[in-house]
Protein backbone atom coordinates (compact mmCIF):
# COMPACT_ATOMS: atom_id res chain seq x y z
CA UNK A 1 0.00 0.00 0.00
CA UNK A 2 1.34 3.46 -1.09
CA UNK A 3 1.28 6.79 1.17
CA UNK A 4 3.57 8.63 3.44
CA UNK A 5 5.05 8.06 7.04
CA UNK A 6 6.12 10.88 8.11
CA UNK A 7 8.04 12.62 5.84
CA UNK A 8 9.19 9.91 3.71
CA UNK A 9 6.92 8.23 0.88
CA UNK A 10 6.42 4.16 0.29
CA UNK A 11 5.53 3.67 -2.81
CA UNK A 12 3.34 1.01 -3.72
CA UNK A 13 4.86 -2.72 -4.90
CA UNK A 14 5.10 -2.73 -8.57
CA UNK A 15 5.26 -5.46 -11.55
CA UNK A 16 6.92 -2.47 -14.08
CA UNK A 17 10.60 -3.56 -12.76
CA UNK A 18 10.03 -7.26 -13.72
CA UNK A 19 8.40 -6.77 -17.00
CA UNK A 20 11.64 -4.31 -17.65
CA UNK A 21 13.89 -7.30 -16.57
CA UNK A 22 11.62 -9.58 -18.97
CA UNK A 23 12.49 -6.56 -21.84
CA UNK A 24 16.37 -6.53 -21.13
CA UNK A 25 16.29 -10.54 -21.51
CA UNK A 26 14.61 -10.68 -24.64
CA UNK A 27 16.46 -7.45 -26.48
CA UNK A 28 20.44 -8.91 -25.33
CA UNK A 29 19.24 -12.48 -25.67
CA UNK A 30 18.25 -11.87 -29.17
CA UNK A 31 21.16 -10.00 -29.75
CA UNK A 32 23.41 -12.76 -28.95
CA UNK A 33 21.49 -15.18 -31.01
CA UNK A 34 21.07 -12.56 -34.01
CA UNK A 35 25.01 -12.49 -33.85
CA UNK A 36 25.75 -16.09 -33.46
CA UNK A 37 23.09 -16.28 -36.63
CA UNK A 38 19.91 -17.96 -35.02
CA UNK A 39 17.02 -17.56 -36.96
CA UNK A 40 14.70 -16.36 -33.87
CA UNK A 41 17.49 -13.82 -33.17
CA UNK A 42 15.83 -10.98 -35.04
CA UNK A 43 12.33 -11.80 -33.84
CA UNK A 44 13.72 -12.14 -30.45
CA UNK A 45 14.94 -8.55 -30.21
CA UNK A 46 11.61 -7.27 -31.50
CA UNK A 47 9.83 -8.43 -28.84
CA UNK A 48 11.76 -7.40 -26.35
CA UNK A 49 11.80 -3.47 -27.44
CA UNK A 50 7.98 -3.81 -27.82
CA UNK A 51 7.73 -4.95 -23.87
CA UNK A 52 10.18 -2.17 -22.96
CA UNK A 53 8.13 0.51 -25.12
CA UNK A 54 5.28 -1.06 -23.20
CA UNK A 55 6.99 -1.04 -19.62
CA UNK A 56 8.07 2.43 -20.45
CA UNK A 57 4.73 3.54 -21.38
CA UNK A 58 3.20 1.72 -18.06
CA UNK A 59 5.75 2.81 -15.69
CA UNK A 60 6.05 6.64 -16.85
CA UNK A 61 2.48 6.68 -16.81
CA UNK A 62 2.05 5.31 -13.19
CA UNK A 63 4.22 8.23 -12.31
CA UNK A 64 2.25 10.52 -13.99
CA UNK A 65 -0.93 9.75 -12.41
CA UNK A 66 0.59 9.03 -8.84
CA UNK A 67 2.58 13.12 -9.40
CA UNK A 68 -0.73 14.70 -10.77
CA UNK A 69 -3.00 13.02 -7.90
CA UNK A 70 -0.79 14.97 -5.20
CA UNK A 71 0.68 11.87 -3.79
CA UNK A 72 4.66 13.22 -4.09
CA UNK A 73 5.66 15.11 -1.15
CA UNK A 74 8.49 17.07 -0.80
CA UNK A 75 10.70 14.24 -0.41
CA UNK A 76 9.81 12.83 -3.46
CA UNK A 77 10.51 16.14 -5.19
CA UNK A 78 14.18 16.33 -3.86
CA UNK A 79 14.50 12.31 -4.81
CA UNK A 80 13.45 12.93 -7.97
CA UNK A 81 15.73 15.97 -8.75
CA UNK A 82 18.60 14.14 -7.40
CA UNK A 83 18.33 11.22 -9.43
CA UNK A 84 18.17 13.50 -12.11
CA UNK A 85 21.23 15.39 -11.13
CA UNK A 86 23.34 11.68 -11.02
CA UNK A 87 22.02 10.70 -13.91
CA UNK A 88 23.34 13.96 -16.26
CA UNK A 89 26.67 13.75 -14.54
CA UNK A 90 26.72 10.30 -15.83
CA UNK A 91 25.89 11.59 -19.02
CA UNK A 92 28.77 14.11 -18.49
CA UNK A 93 31.28 11.80 -17.57
CA UNK A 94 30.32 9.58 -20.70
CA UNK A 95 31.11 12.54 -23.04
CA UNK A 96 34.44 13.26 -21.09
CA UNK A 97 35.98 9.86 -21.99
CA UNK A 98 34.93 10.62 -25.92
CA UNK A 99 36.67 13.98 -25.52
CA UNK A 100 39.18 12.58 -23.74
CA UNK A 101 40.26 10.32 -26.54
CA UNK A 102 40.19 13.12 -28.95
CA UNK A 103 42.52 15.15 -26.55
CA UNK A 104 44.73 12.11 -26.73
CA UNK A 105 44.36 11.32 -30.68
CA UNK A 106 45.37 15.45 -31.69
CA UNK A 107 47.58 16.32 -28.86
CA UNK A 108 49.50 13.14 -27.60
CA UNK A 109 49.19 10.37 -30.06
CA UNK A 110 49.84 11.55 -33.33
CA UNK A 111 52.51 14.41 -32.38
CA UNK A 112 54.09 11.53 -30.71
CA UNK A 113 54.01 9.21 -33.81
CA UNK A 114 55.36 11.94 -36.02
CA UNK A 115 58.66 12.39 -33.69
CA UNK A 116 60.39 9.38 -34.24
CA UNK A 117 61.85 7.30 -37.39
CA UNK A 118 59.87 4.16 -37.05
CA UNK A 119 56.72 5.35 -37.81
CA UNK A 120 58.13 7.17 -41.17
CA UNK A 121 59.63 3.43 -42.01
CA UNK A 122 56.40 1.73 -41.33
CA UNK A 123 54.18 4.00 -42.87
CA UNK A 124 55.81 6.65 -45.60
CA UNK A 125 52.90 8.50 -45.66
CA UNK A 126 52.24 9.58 -42.73
CA UNK A 127 52.46 12.98 -41.58
CA UNK A 128 51.84 14.30 -37.72
CA UNK A 129 48.67 16.94 -38.11
CA UNK A 130 44.71 16.82 -37.87
CA UNK A 131 43.04 15.29 -39.64
CA UNK A 132 45.44 12.89 -40.26
CA UNK A 133 47.60 13.27 -43.58
CA UNK A 134 47.15 16.10 -45.90
CA UNK A 135 47.17 15.83 -49.67
CA UNK A 136 45.98 19.24 -51.11
CA UNK A 137 42.39 19.89 -50.04
CA UNK A 138 41.47 16.59 -49.26
CA UNK A 139 43.13 14.15 -46.14
CA UNK A 140 44.28 10.87 -46.50
CA UNK A 141 44.49 7.47 -44.42
CA UNK A 142 47.04 5.24 -45.91
CA UNK A 143 48.00 1.81 -44.24
CA UNK A 144 49.09 -1.58 -45.10
CA UNK A 145 47.37 -2.14 -48.36
CA UNK A 146 44.76 0.30 -48.23
CA UNK A 147 44.10 3.90 -49.08
CA UNK A 148 41.25 6.05 -47.93
CA UNK A 149 40.50 9.51 -49.44
CA UNK A 150 38.07 11.73 -46.99
CA UNK A 151 37.60 15.60 -46.84
CA UNK A 152 36.86 16.55 -43.07
CA UNK A 153 34.18 18.47 -42.12
CA UNK A 154 33.73 22.13 -41.70
CA UNK A 155 32.20 24.11 -39.09
CA UNK A 156 30.56 27.07 -40.99
CA UNK A 157 27.75 25.49 -42.94
CA UNK A 158 25.27 22.68 -41.36
CA UNK A 159 27.29 22.63 -37.89
CA UNK A 160 27.34 26.40 -37.82
CA UNK A 161 23.21 26.66 -38.54
CA UNK A 162 22.75 23.51 -35.71
CA UNK A 163 24.72 25.56 -33.48
CA UNK A 164 21.96 28.38 -33.99
CA UNK A 165 18.86 25.89 -34.05
CA UNK A 166 20.17 24.36 -30.34
CA UNK A 167 20.78 27.93 -28.94
CA UNK A 168 17.33 28.91 -29.83
CA UNK A 169 15.86 25.73 -29.01
CA UNK A 170 17.35 26.74 -25.09
CA UNK A 171 16.08 30.22 -25.22
CA UNK A 172 12.26 28.84 -26.35
CA UNK A 173 12.65 26.41 -24.03
CA UNK A 174 13.29 29.01 -20.98
CA UNK A 175 10.70 31.36 -22.39
CA UNK A 176 8.11 27.97 -21.89
CA UNK A 177 9.30 27.59 -18.44
CA UNK A 178 8.73 31.35 -17.79
CA UNK A 179 4.92 31.18 -18.76
CA UNK A 180 4.65 27.73 -16.66
CA UNK A 181 6.15 29.78 -13.67
CA UNK A 182 3.24 32.95 -14.57
CA UNK A 183 1.00 30.24 -15.15
CA UNK A 184 0.32 31.08 -18.73
CA UNK A 185 -0.20 28.02 -20.49
CA UNK A 186 -0.45 29.25 -23.97
CA UNK A 187 3.27 30.68 -23.35
CA UNK A 188 4.20 27.38 -21.97
CA UNK A 189 2.85 24.65 -24.93
CA UNK A 190 3.95 27.65 -27.93
CA UNK A 191 7.40 27.51 -26.41
CA UNK A 192 6.88 24.21 -26.26
CA UNK A 193 6.35 23.68 -29.68
CA UNK A 194 8.88 25.95 -30.96
CA UNK A 195 11.76 23.81 -29.31
CA UNK A 196 10.20 20.82 -30.73
CA UNK A 197 10.40 21.68 -34.45
CA UNK A 198 13.53 23.05 -33.95
CA UNK A 199 14.71 19.97 -32.28
CA UNK A 200 13.11 17.65 -35.20
CA UNK A 201 14.71 20.87 -37.49
CA UNK A 202 18.21 19.90 -35.81
CA UNK A 203 17.77 16.20 -36.18
CA UNK A 204 17.13 16.26 -40.11
CA UNK A 205 20.20 18.68 -40.54
CA UNK A 206 22.25 16.03 -39.26
CA UNK A 207 20.97 12.93 -40.65
CA UNK A 208 21.68 14.84 -44.20
CA UNK A 209 25.00 16.19 -42.32
CA UNK A 210 26.16 12.00 -42.40
CA UNK A 211 24.48 11.89 -45.65
CA UNK A 212 26.70 14.29 -47.08
CA UNK A 213 29.74 12.69 -45.39
CA UNK A 214 29.40 9.82 -46.23
CA UNK A 215 28.25 9.75 -49.90
CA UNK A 216 30.12 13.09 -51.27
CA UNK A 217 33.25 13.37 -48.62
CA UNK A 218 34.00 9.86 -48.12
CA UNK A 219 34.33 10.98 -44.31
CA UNK A 220 33.22 7.06 -42.75
CA UNK A 221 33.92 5.62 -39.54
CA UNK A 222 37.04 3.77 -41.12
CA UNK A 223 38.47 7.33 -42.42
CA UNK A 224 41.15 7.20 -39.42
CA UNK A 225 41.04 8.05 -36.07
CA UNK A 226 39.24 11.28 -37.69
CA UNK A 227 36.30 9.84 -38.63
CA UNK A 228 36.08 7.47 -35.71
CA UNK A 229 36.20 10.08 -32.96
CA UNK A 230 33.70 12.36 -35.25
CA UNK A 231 31.30 10.01 -35.89
CA UNK A 232 31.27 8.36 -31.71
CA UNK A 233 31.04 12.15 -30.11
CA UNK A 234 28.85 13.50 -32.96
CA UNK A 235 26.42 10.25 -33.17
CA UNK A 236 26.05 9.98 -29.12
CA UNK A 237 25.12 13.52 -29.43
CA UNK A 238 22.61 12.99 -31.97
CA UNK A 239 21.41 10.13 -29.78
CA UNK A 240 21.13 12.30 -26.85
CA UNK A 241 19.07 15.09 -29.05
CA UNK A 242 16.77 12.34 -30.18
CA UNK A 243 16.32 11.38 -26.41
CA UNK A 244 15.88 14.99 -24.84
CA UNK A 245 13.30 15.38 -28.09
CA UNK A 246 10.90 12.48 -26.87
CA UNK A 247 11.27 14.02 -23.88
CA UNK A 248 9.97 17.60 -25.10
CA UNK A 249 7.17 15.98 -26.95
CA UNK A 250 5.55 14.03 -23.71
CA UNK A 251 5.93 16.96 -21.55
CA UNK A 252 4.29 19.01 -24.95
CA UNK A 253 1.55 16.43 -24.41
CA UNK A 254 1.36 16.47 -21.01
CA UNK A 255 1.15 20.14 -20.99
CA UNK A 256 -1.90 20.70 -23.82
CA UNK A 257 -3.39 17.98 -20.83
CA UNK A 258 -3.15 20.62 -17.98
CA UNK A 259 -0.47 19.20 -16.12
CA UNK A 260 2.09 20.61 -14.58
CA UNK A 261 2.01 23.82 -11.77
CA UNK A 262 3.44 26.66 -11.14
CA UNK A 263 4.50 25.64 -7.87
CA UNK A 264 5.11 21.89 -8.81
CA UNK A 265 6.76 20.73 -12.09
CA UNK A 266 9.43 18.29 -12.15
CA UNK A 267 8.56 16.55 -14.69
CA UNK A 268 9.19 19.87 -16.96
CA UNK A 269 12.63 20.85 -15.43
CA UNK A 270 13.82 17.31 -15.73
CA UNK A 271 13.47 17.41 -19.36
CA UNK A 272 15.27 20.93 -19.14
CA UNK A 273 17.81 20.31 -17.68
CA UNK A 274 18.38 17.24 -20.04
CA UNK A 275 17.87 19.87 -22.82
CA UNK A 276 19.99 22.07 -21.45
CA UNK A 277 22.74 20.01 -21.39
CA UNK A 278 22.74 18.66 -24.49
CA UNK A 279 23.22 22.38 -25.42
CA UNK A 280 26.06 22.67 -24.06
CA UNK A 281 27.67 19.34 -24.96
CA UNK A 282 27.13 20.55 -28.75
CA UNK A 283 28.66 23.93 -27.84
CA UNK A 284 31.71 22.06 -27.29
CA UNK A 285 31.15 19.74 -29.70
CA UNK A 286 31.06 22.59 -32.54
CA UNK A 287 34.23 24.30 -30.79
CA UNK A 288 36.54 21.13 -30.60
CA UNK A 289 34.89 18.48 -33.46
CA UNK A 290 34.44 20.97 -35.92
CA UNK A 291 35.56 24.11 -35.76
CA UNK A 292 39.42 23.41 -34.57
Amino acid sequence: MSGNKGSYYLPAPSHWPVVGSLALLLLTGGFVMKINHVNMGGSTMIAGAIVLIYMLFGWFGTVVRESESGMYNKQVDKSFRMAMTWFIFSEVLFFTAFFGALFYARVISIPGLGSGDTMSQLWPHFVASWPTHVAGEDKIVSGPGSTQMFTPMHAWGIPAINTLILLTSGATLTWAHWGLLKNNRSQLIIGLIATVALAFSFIFLQAFEYHHAYTELGLTLGAGIYGATFFMLTGFHGFHVMLGTTMLVVILFRSMKGHFKPESHFGFEGAAWYWHFVDVVWLLLFVFVYWL
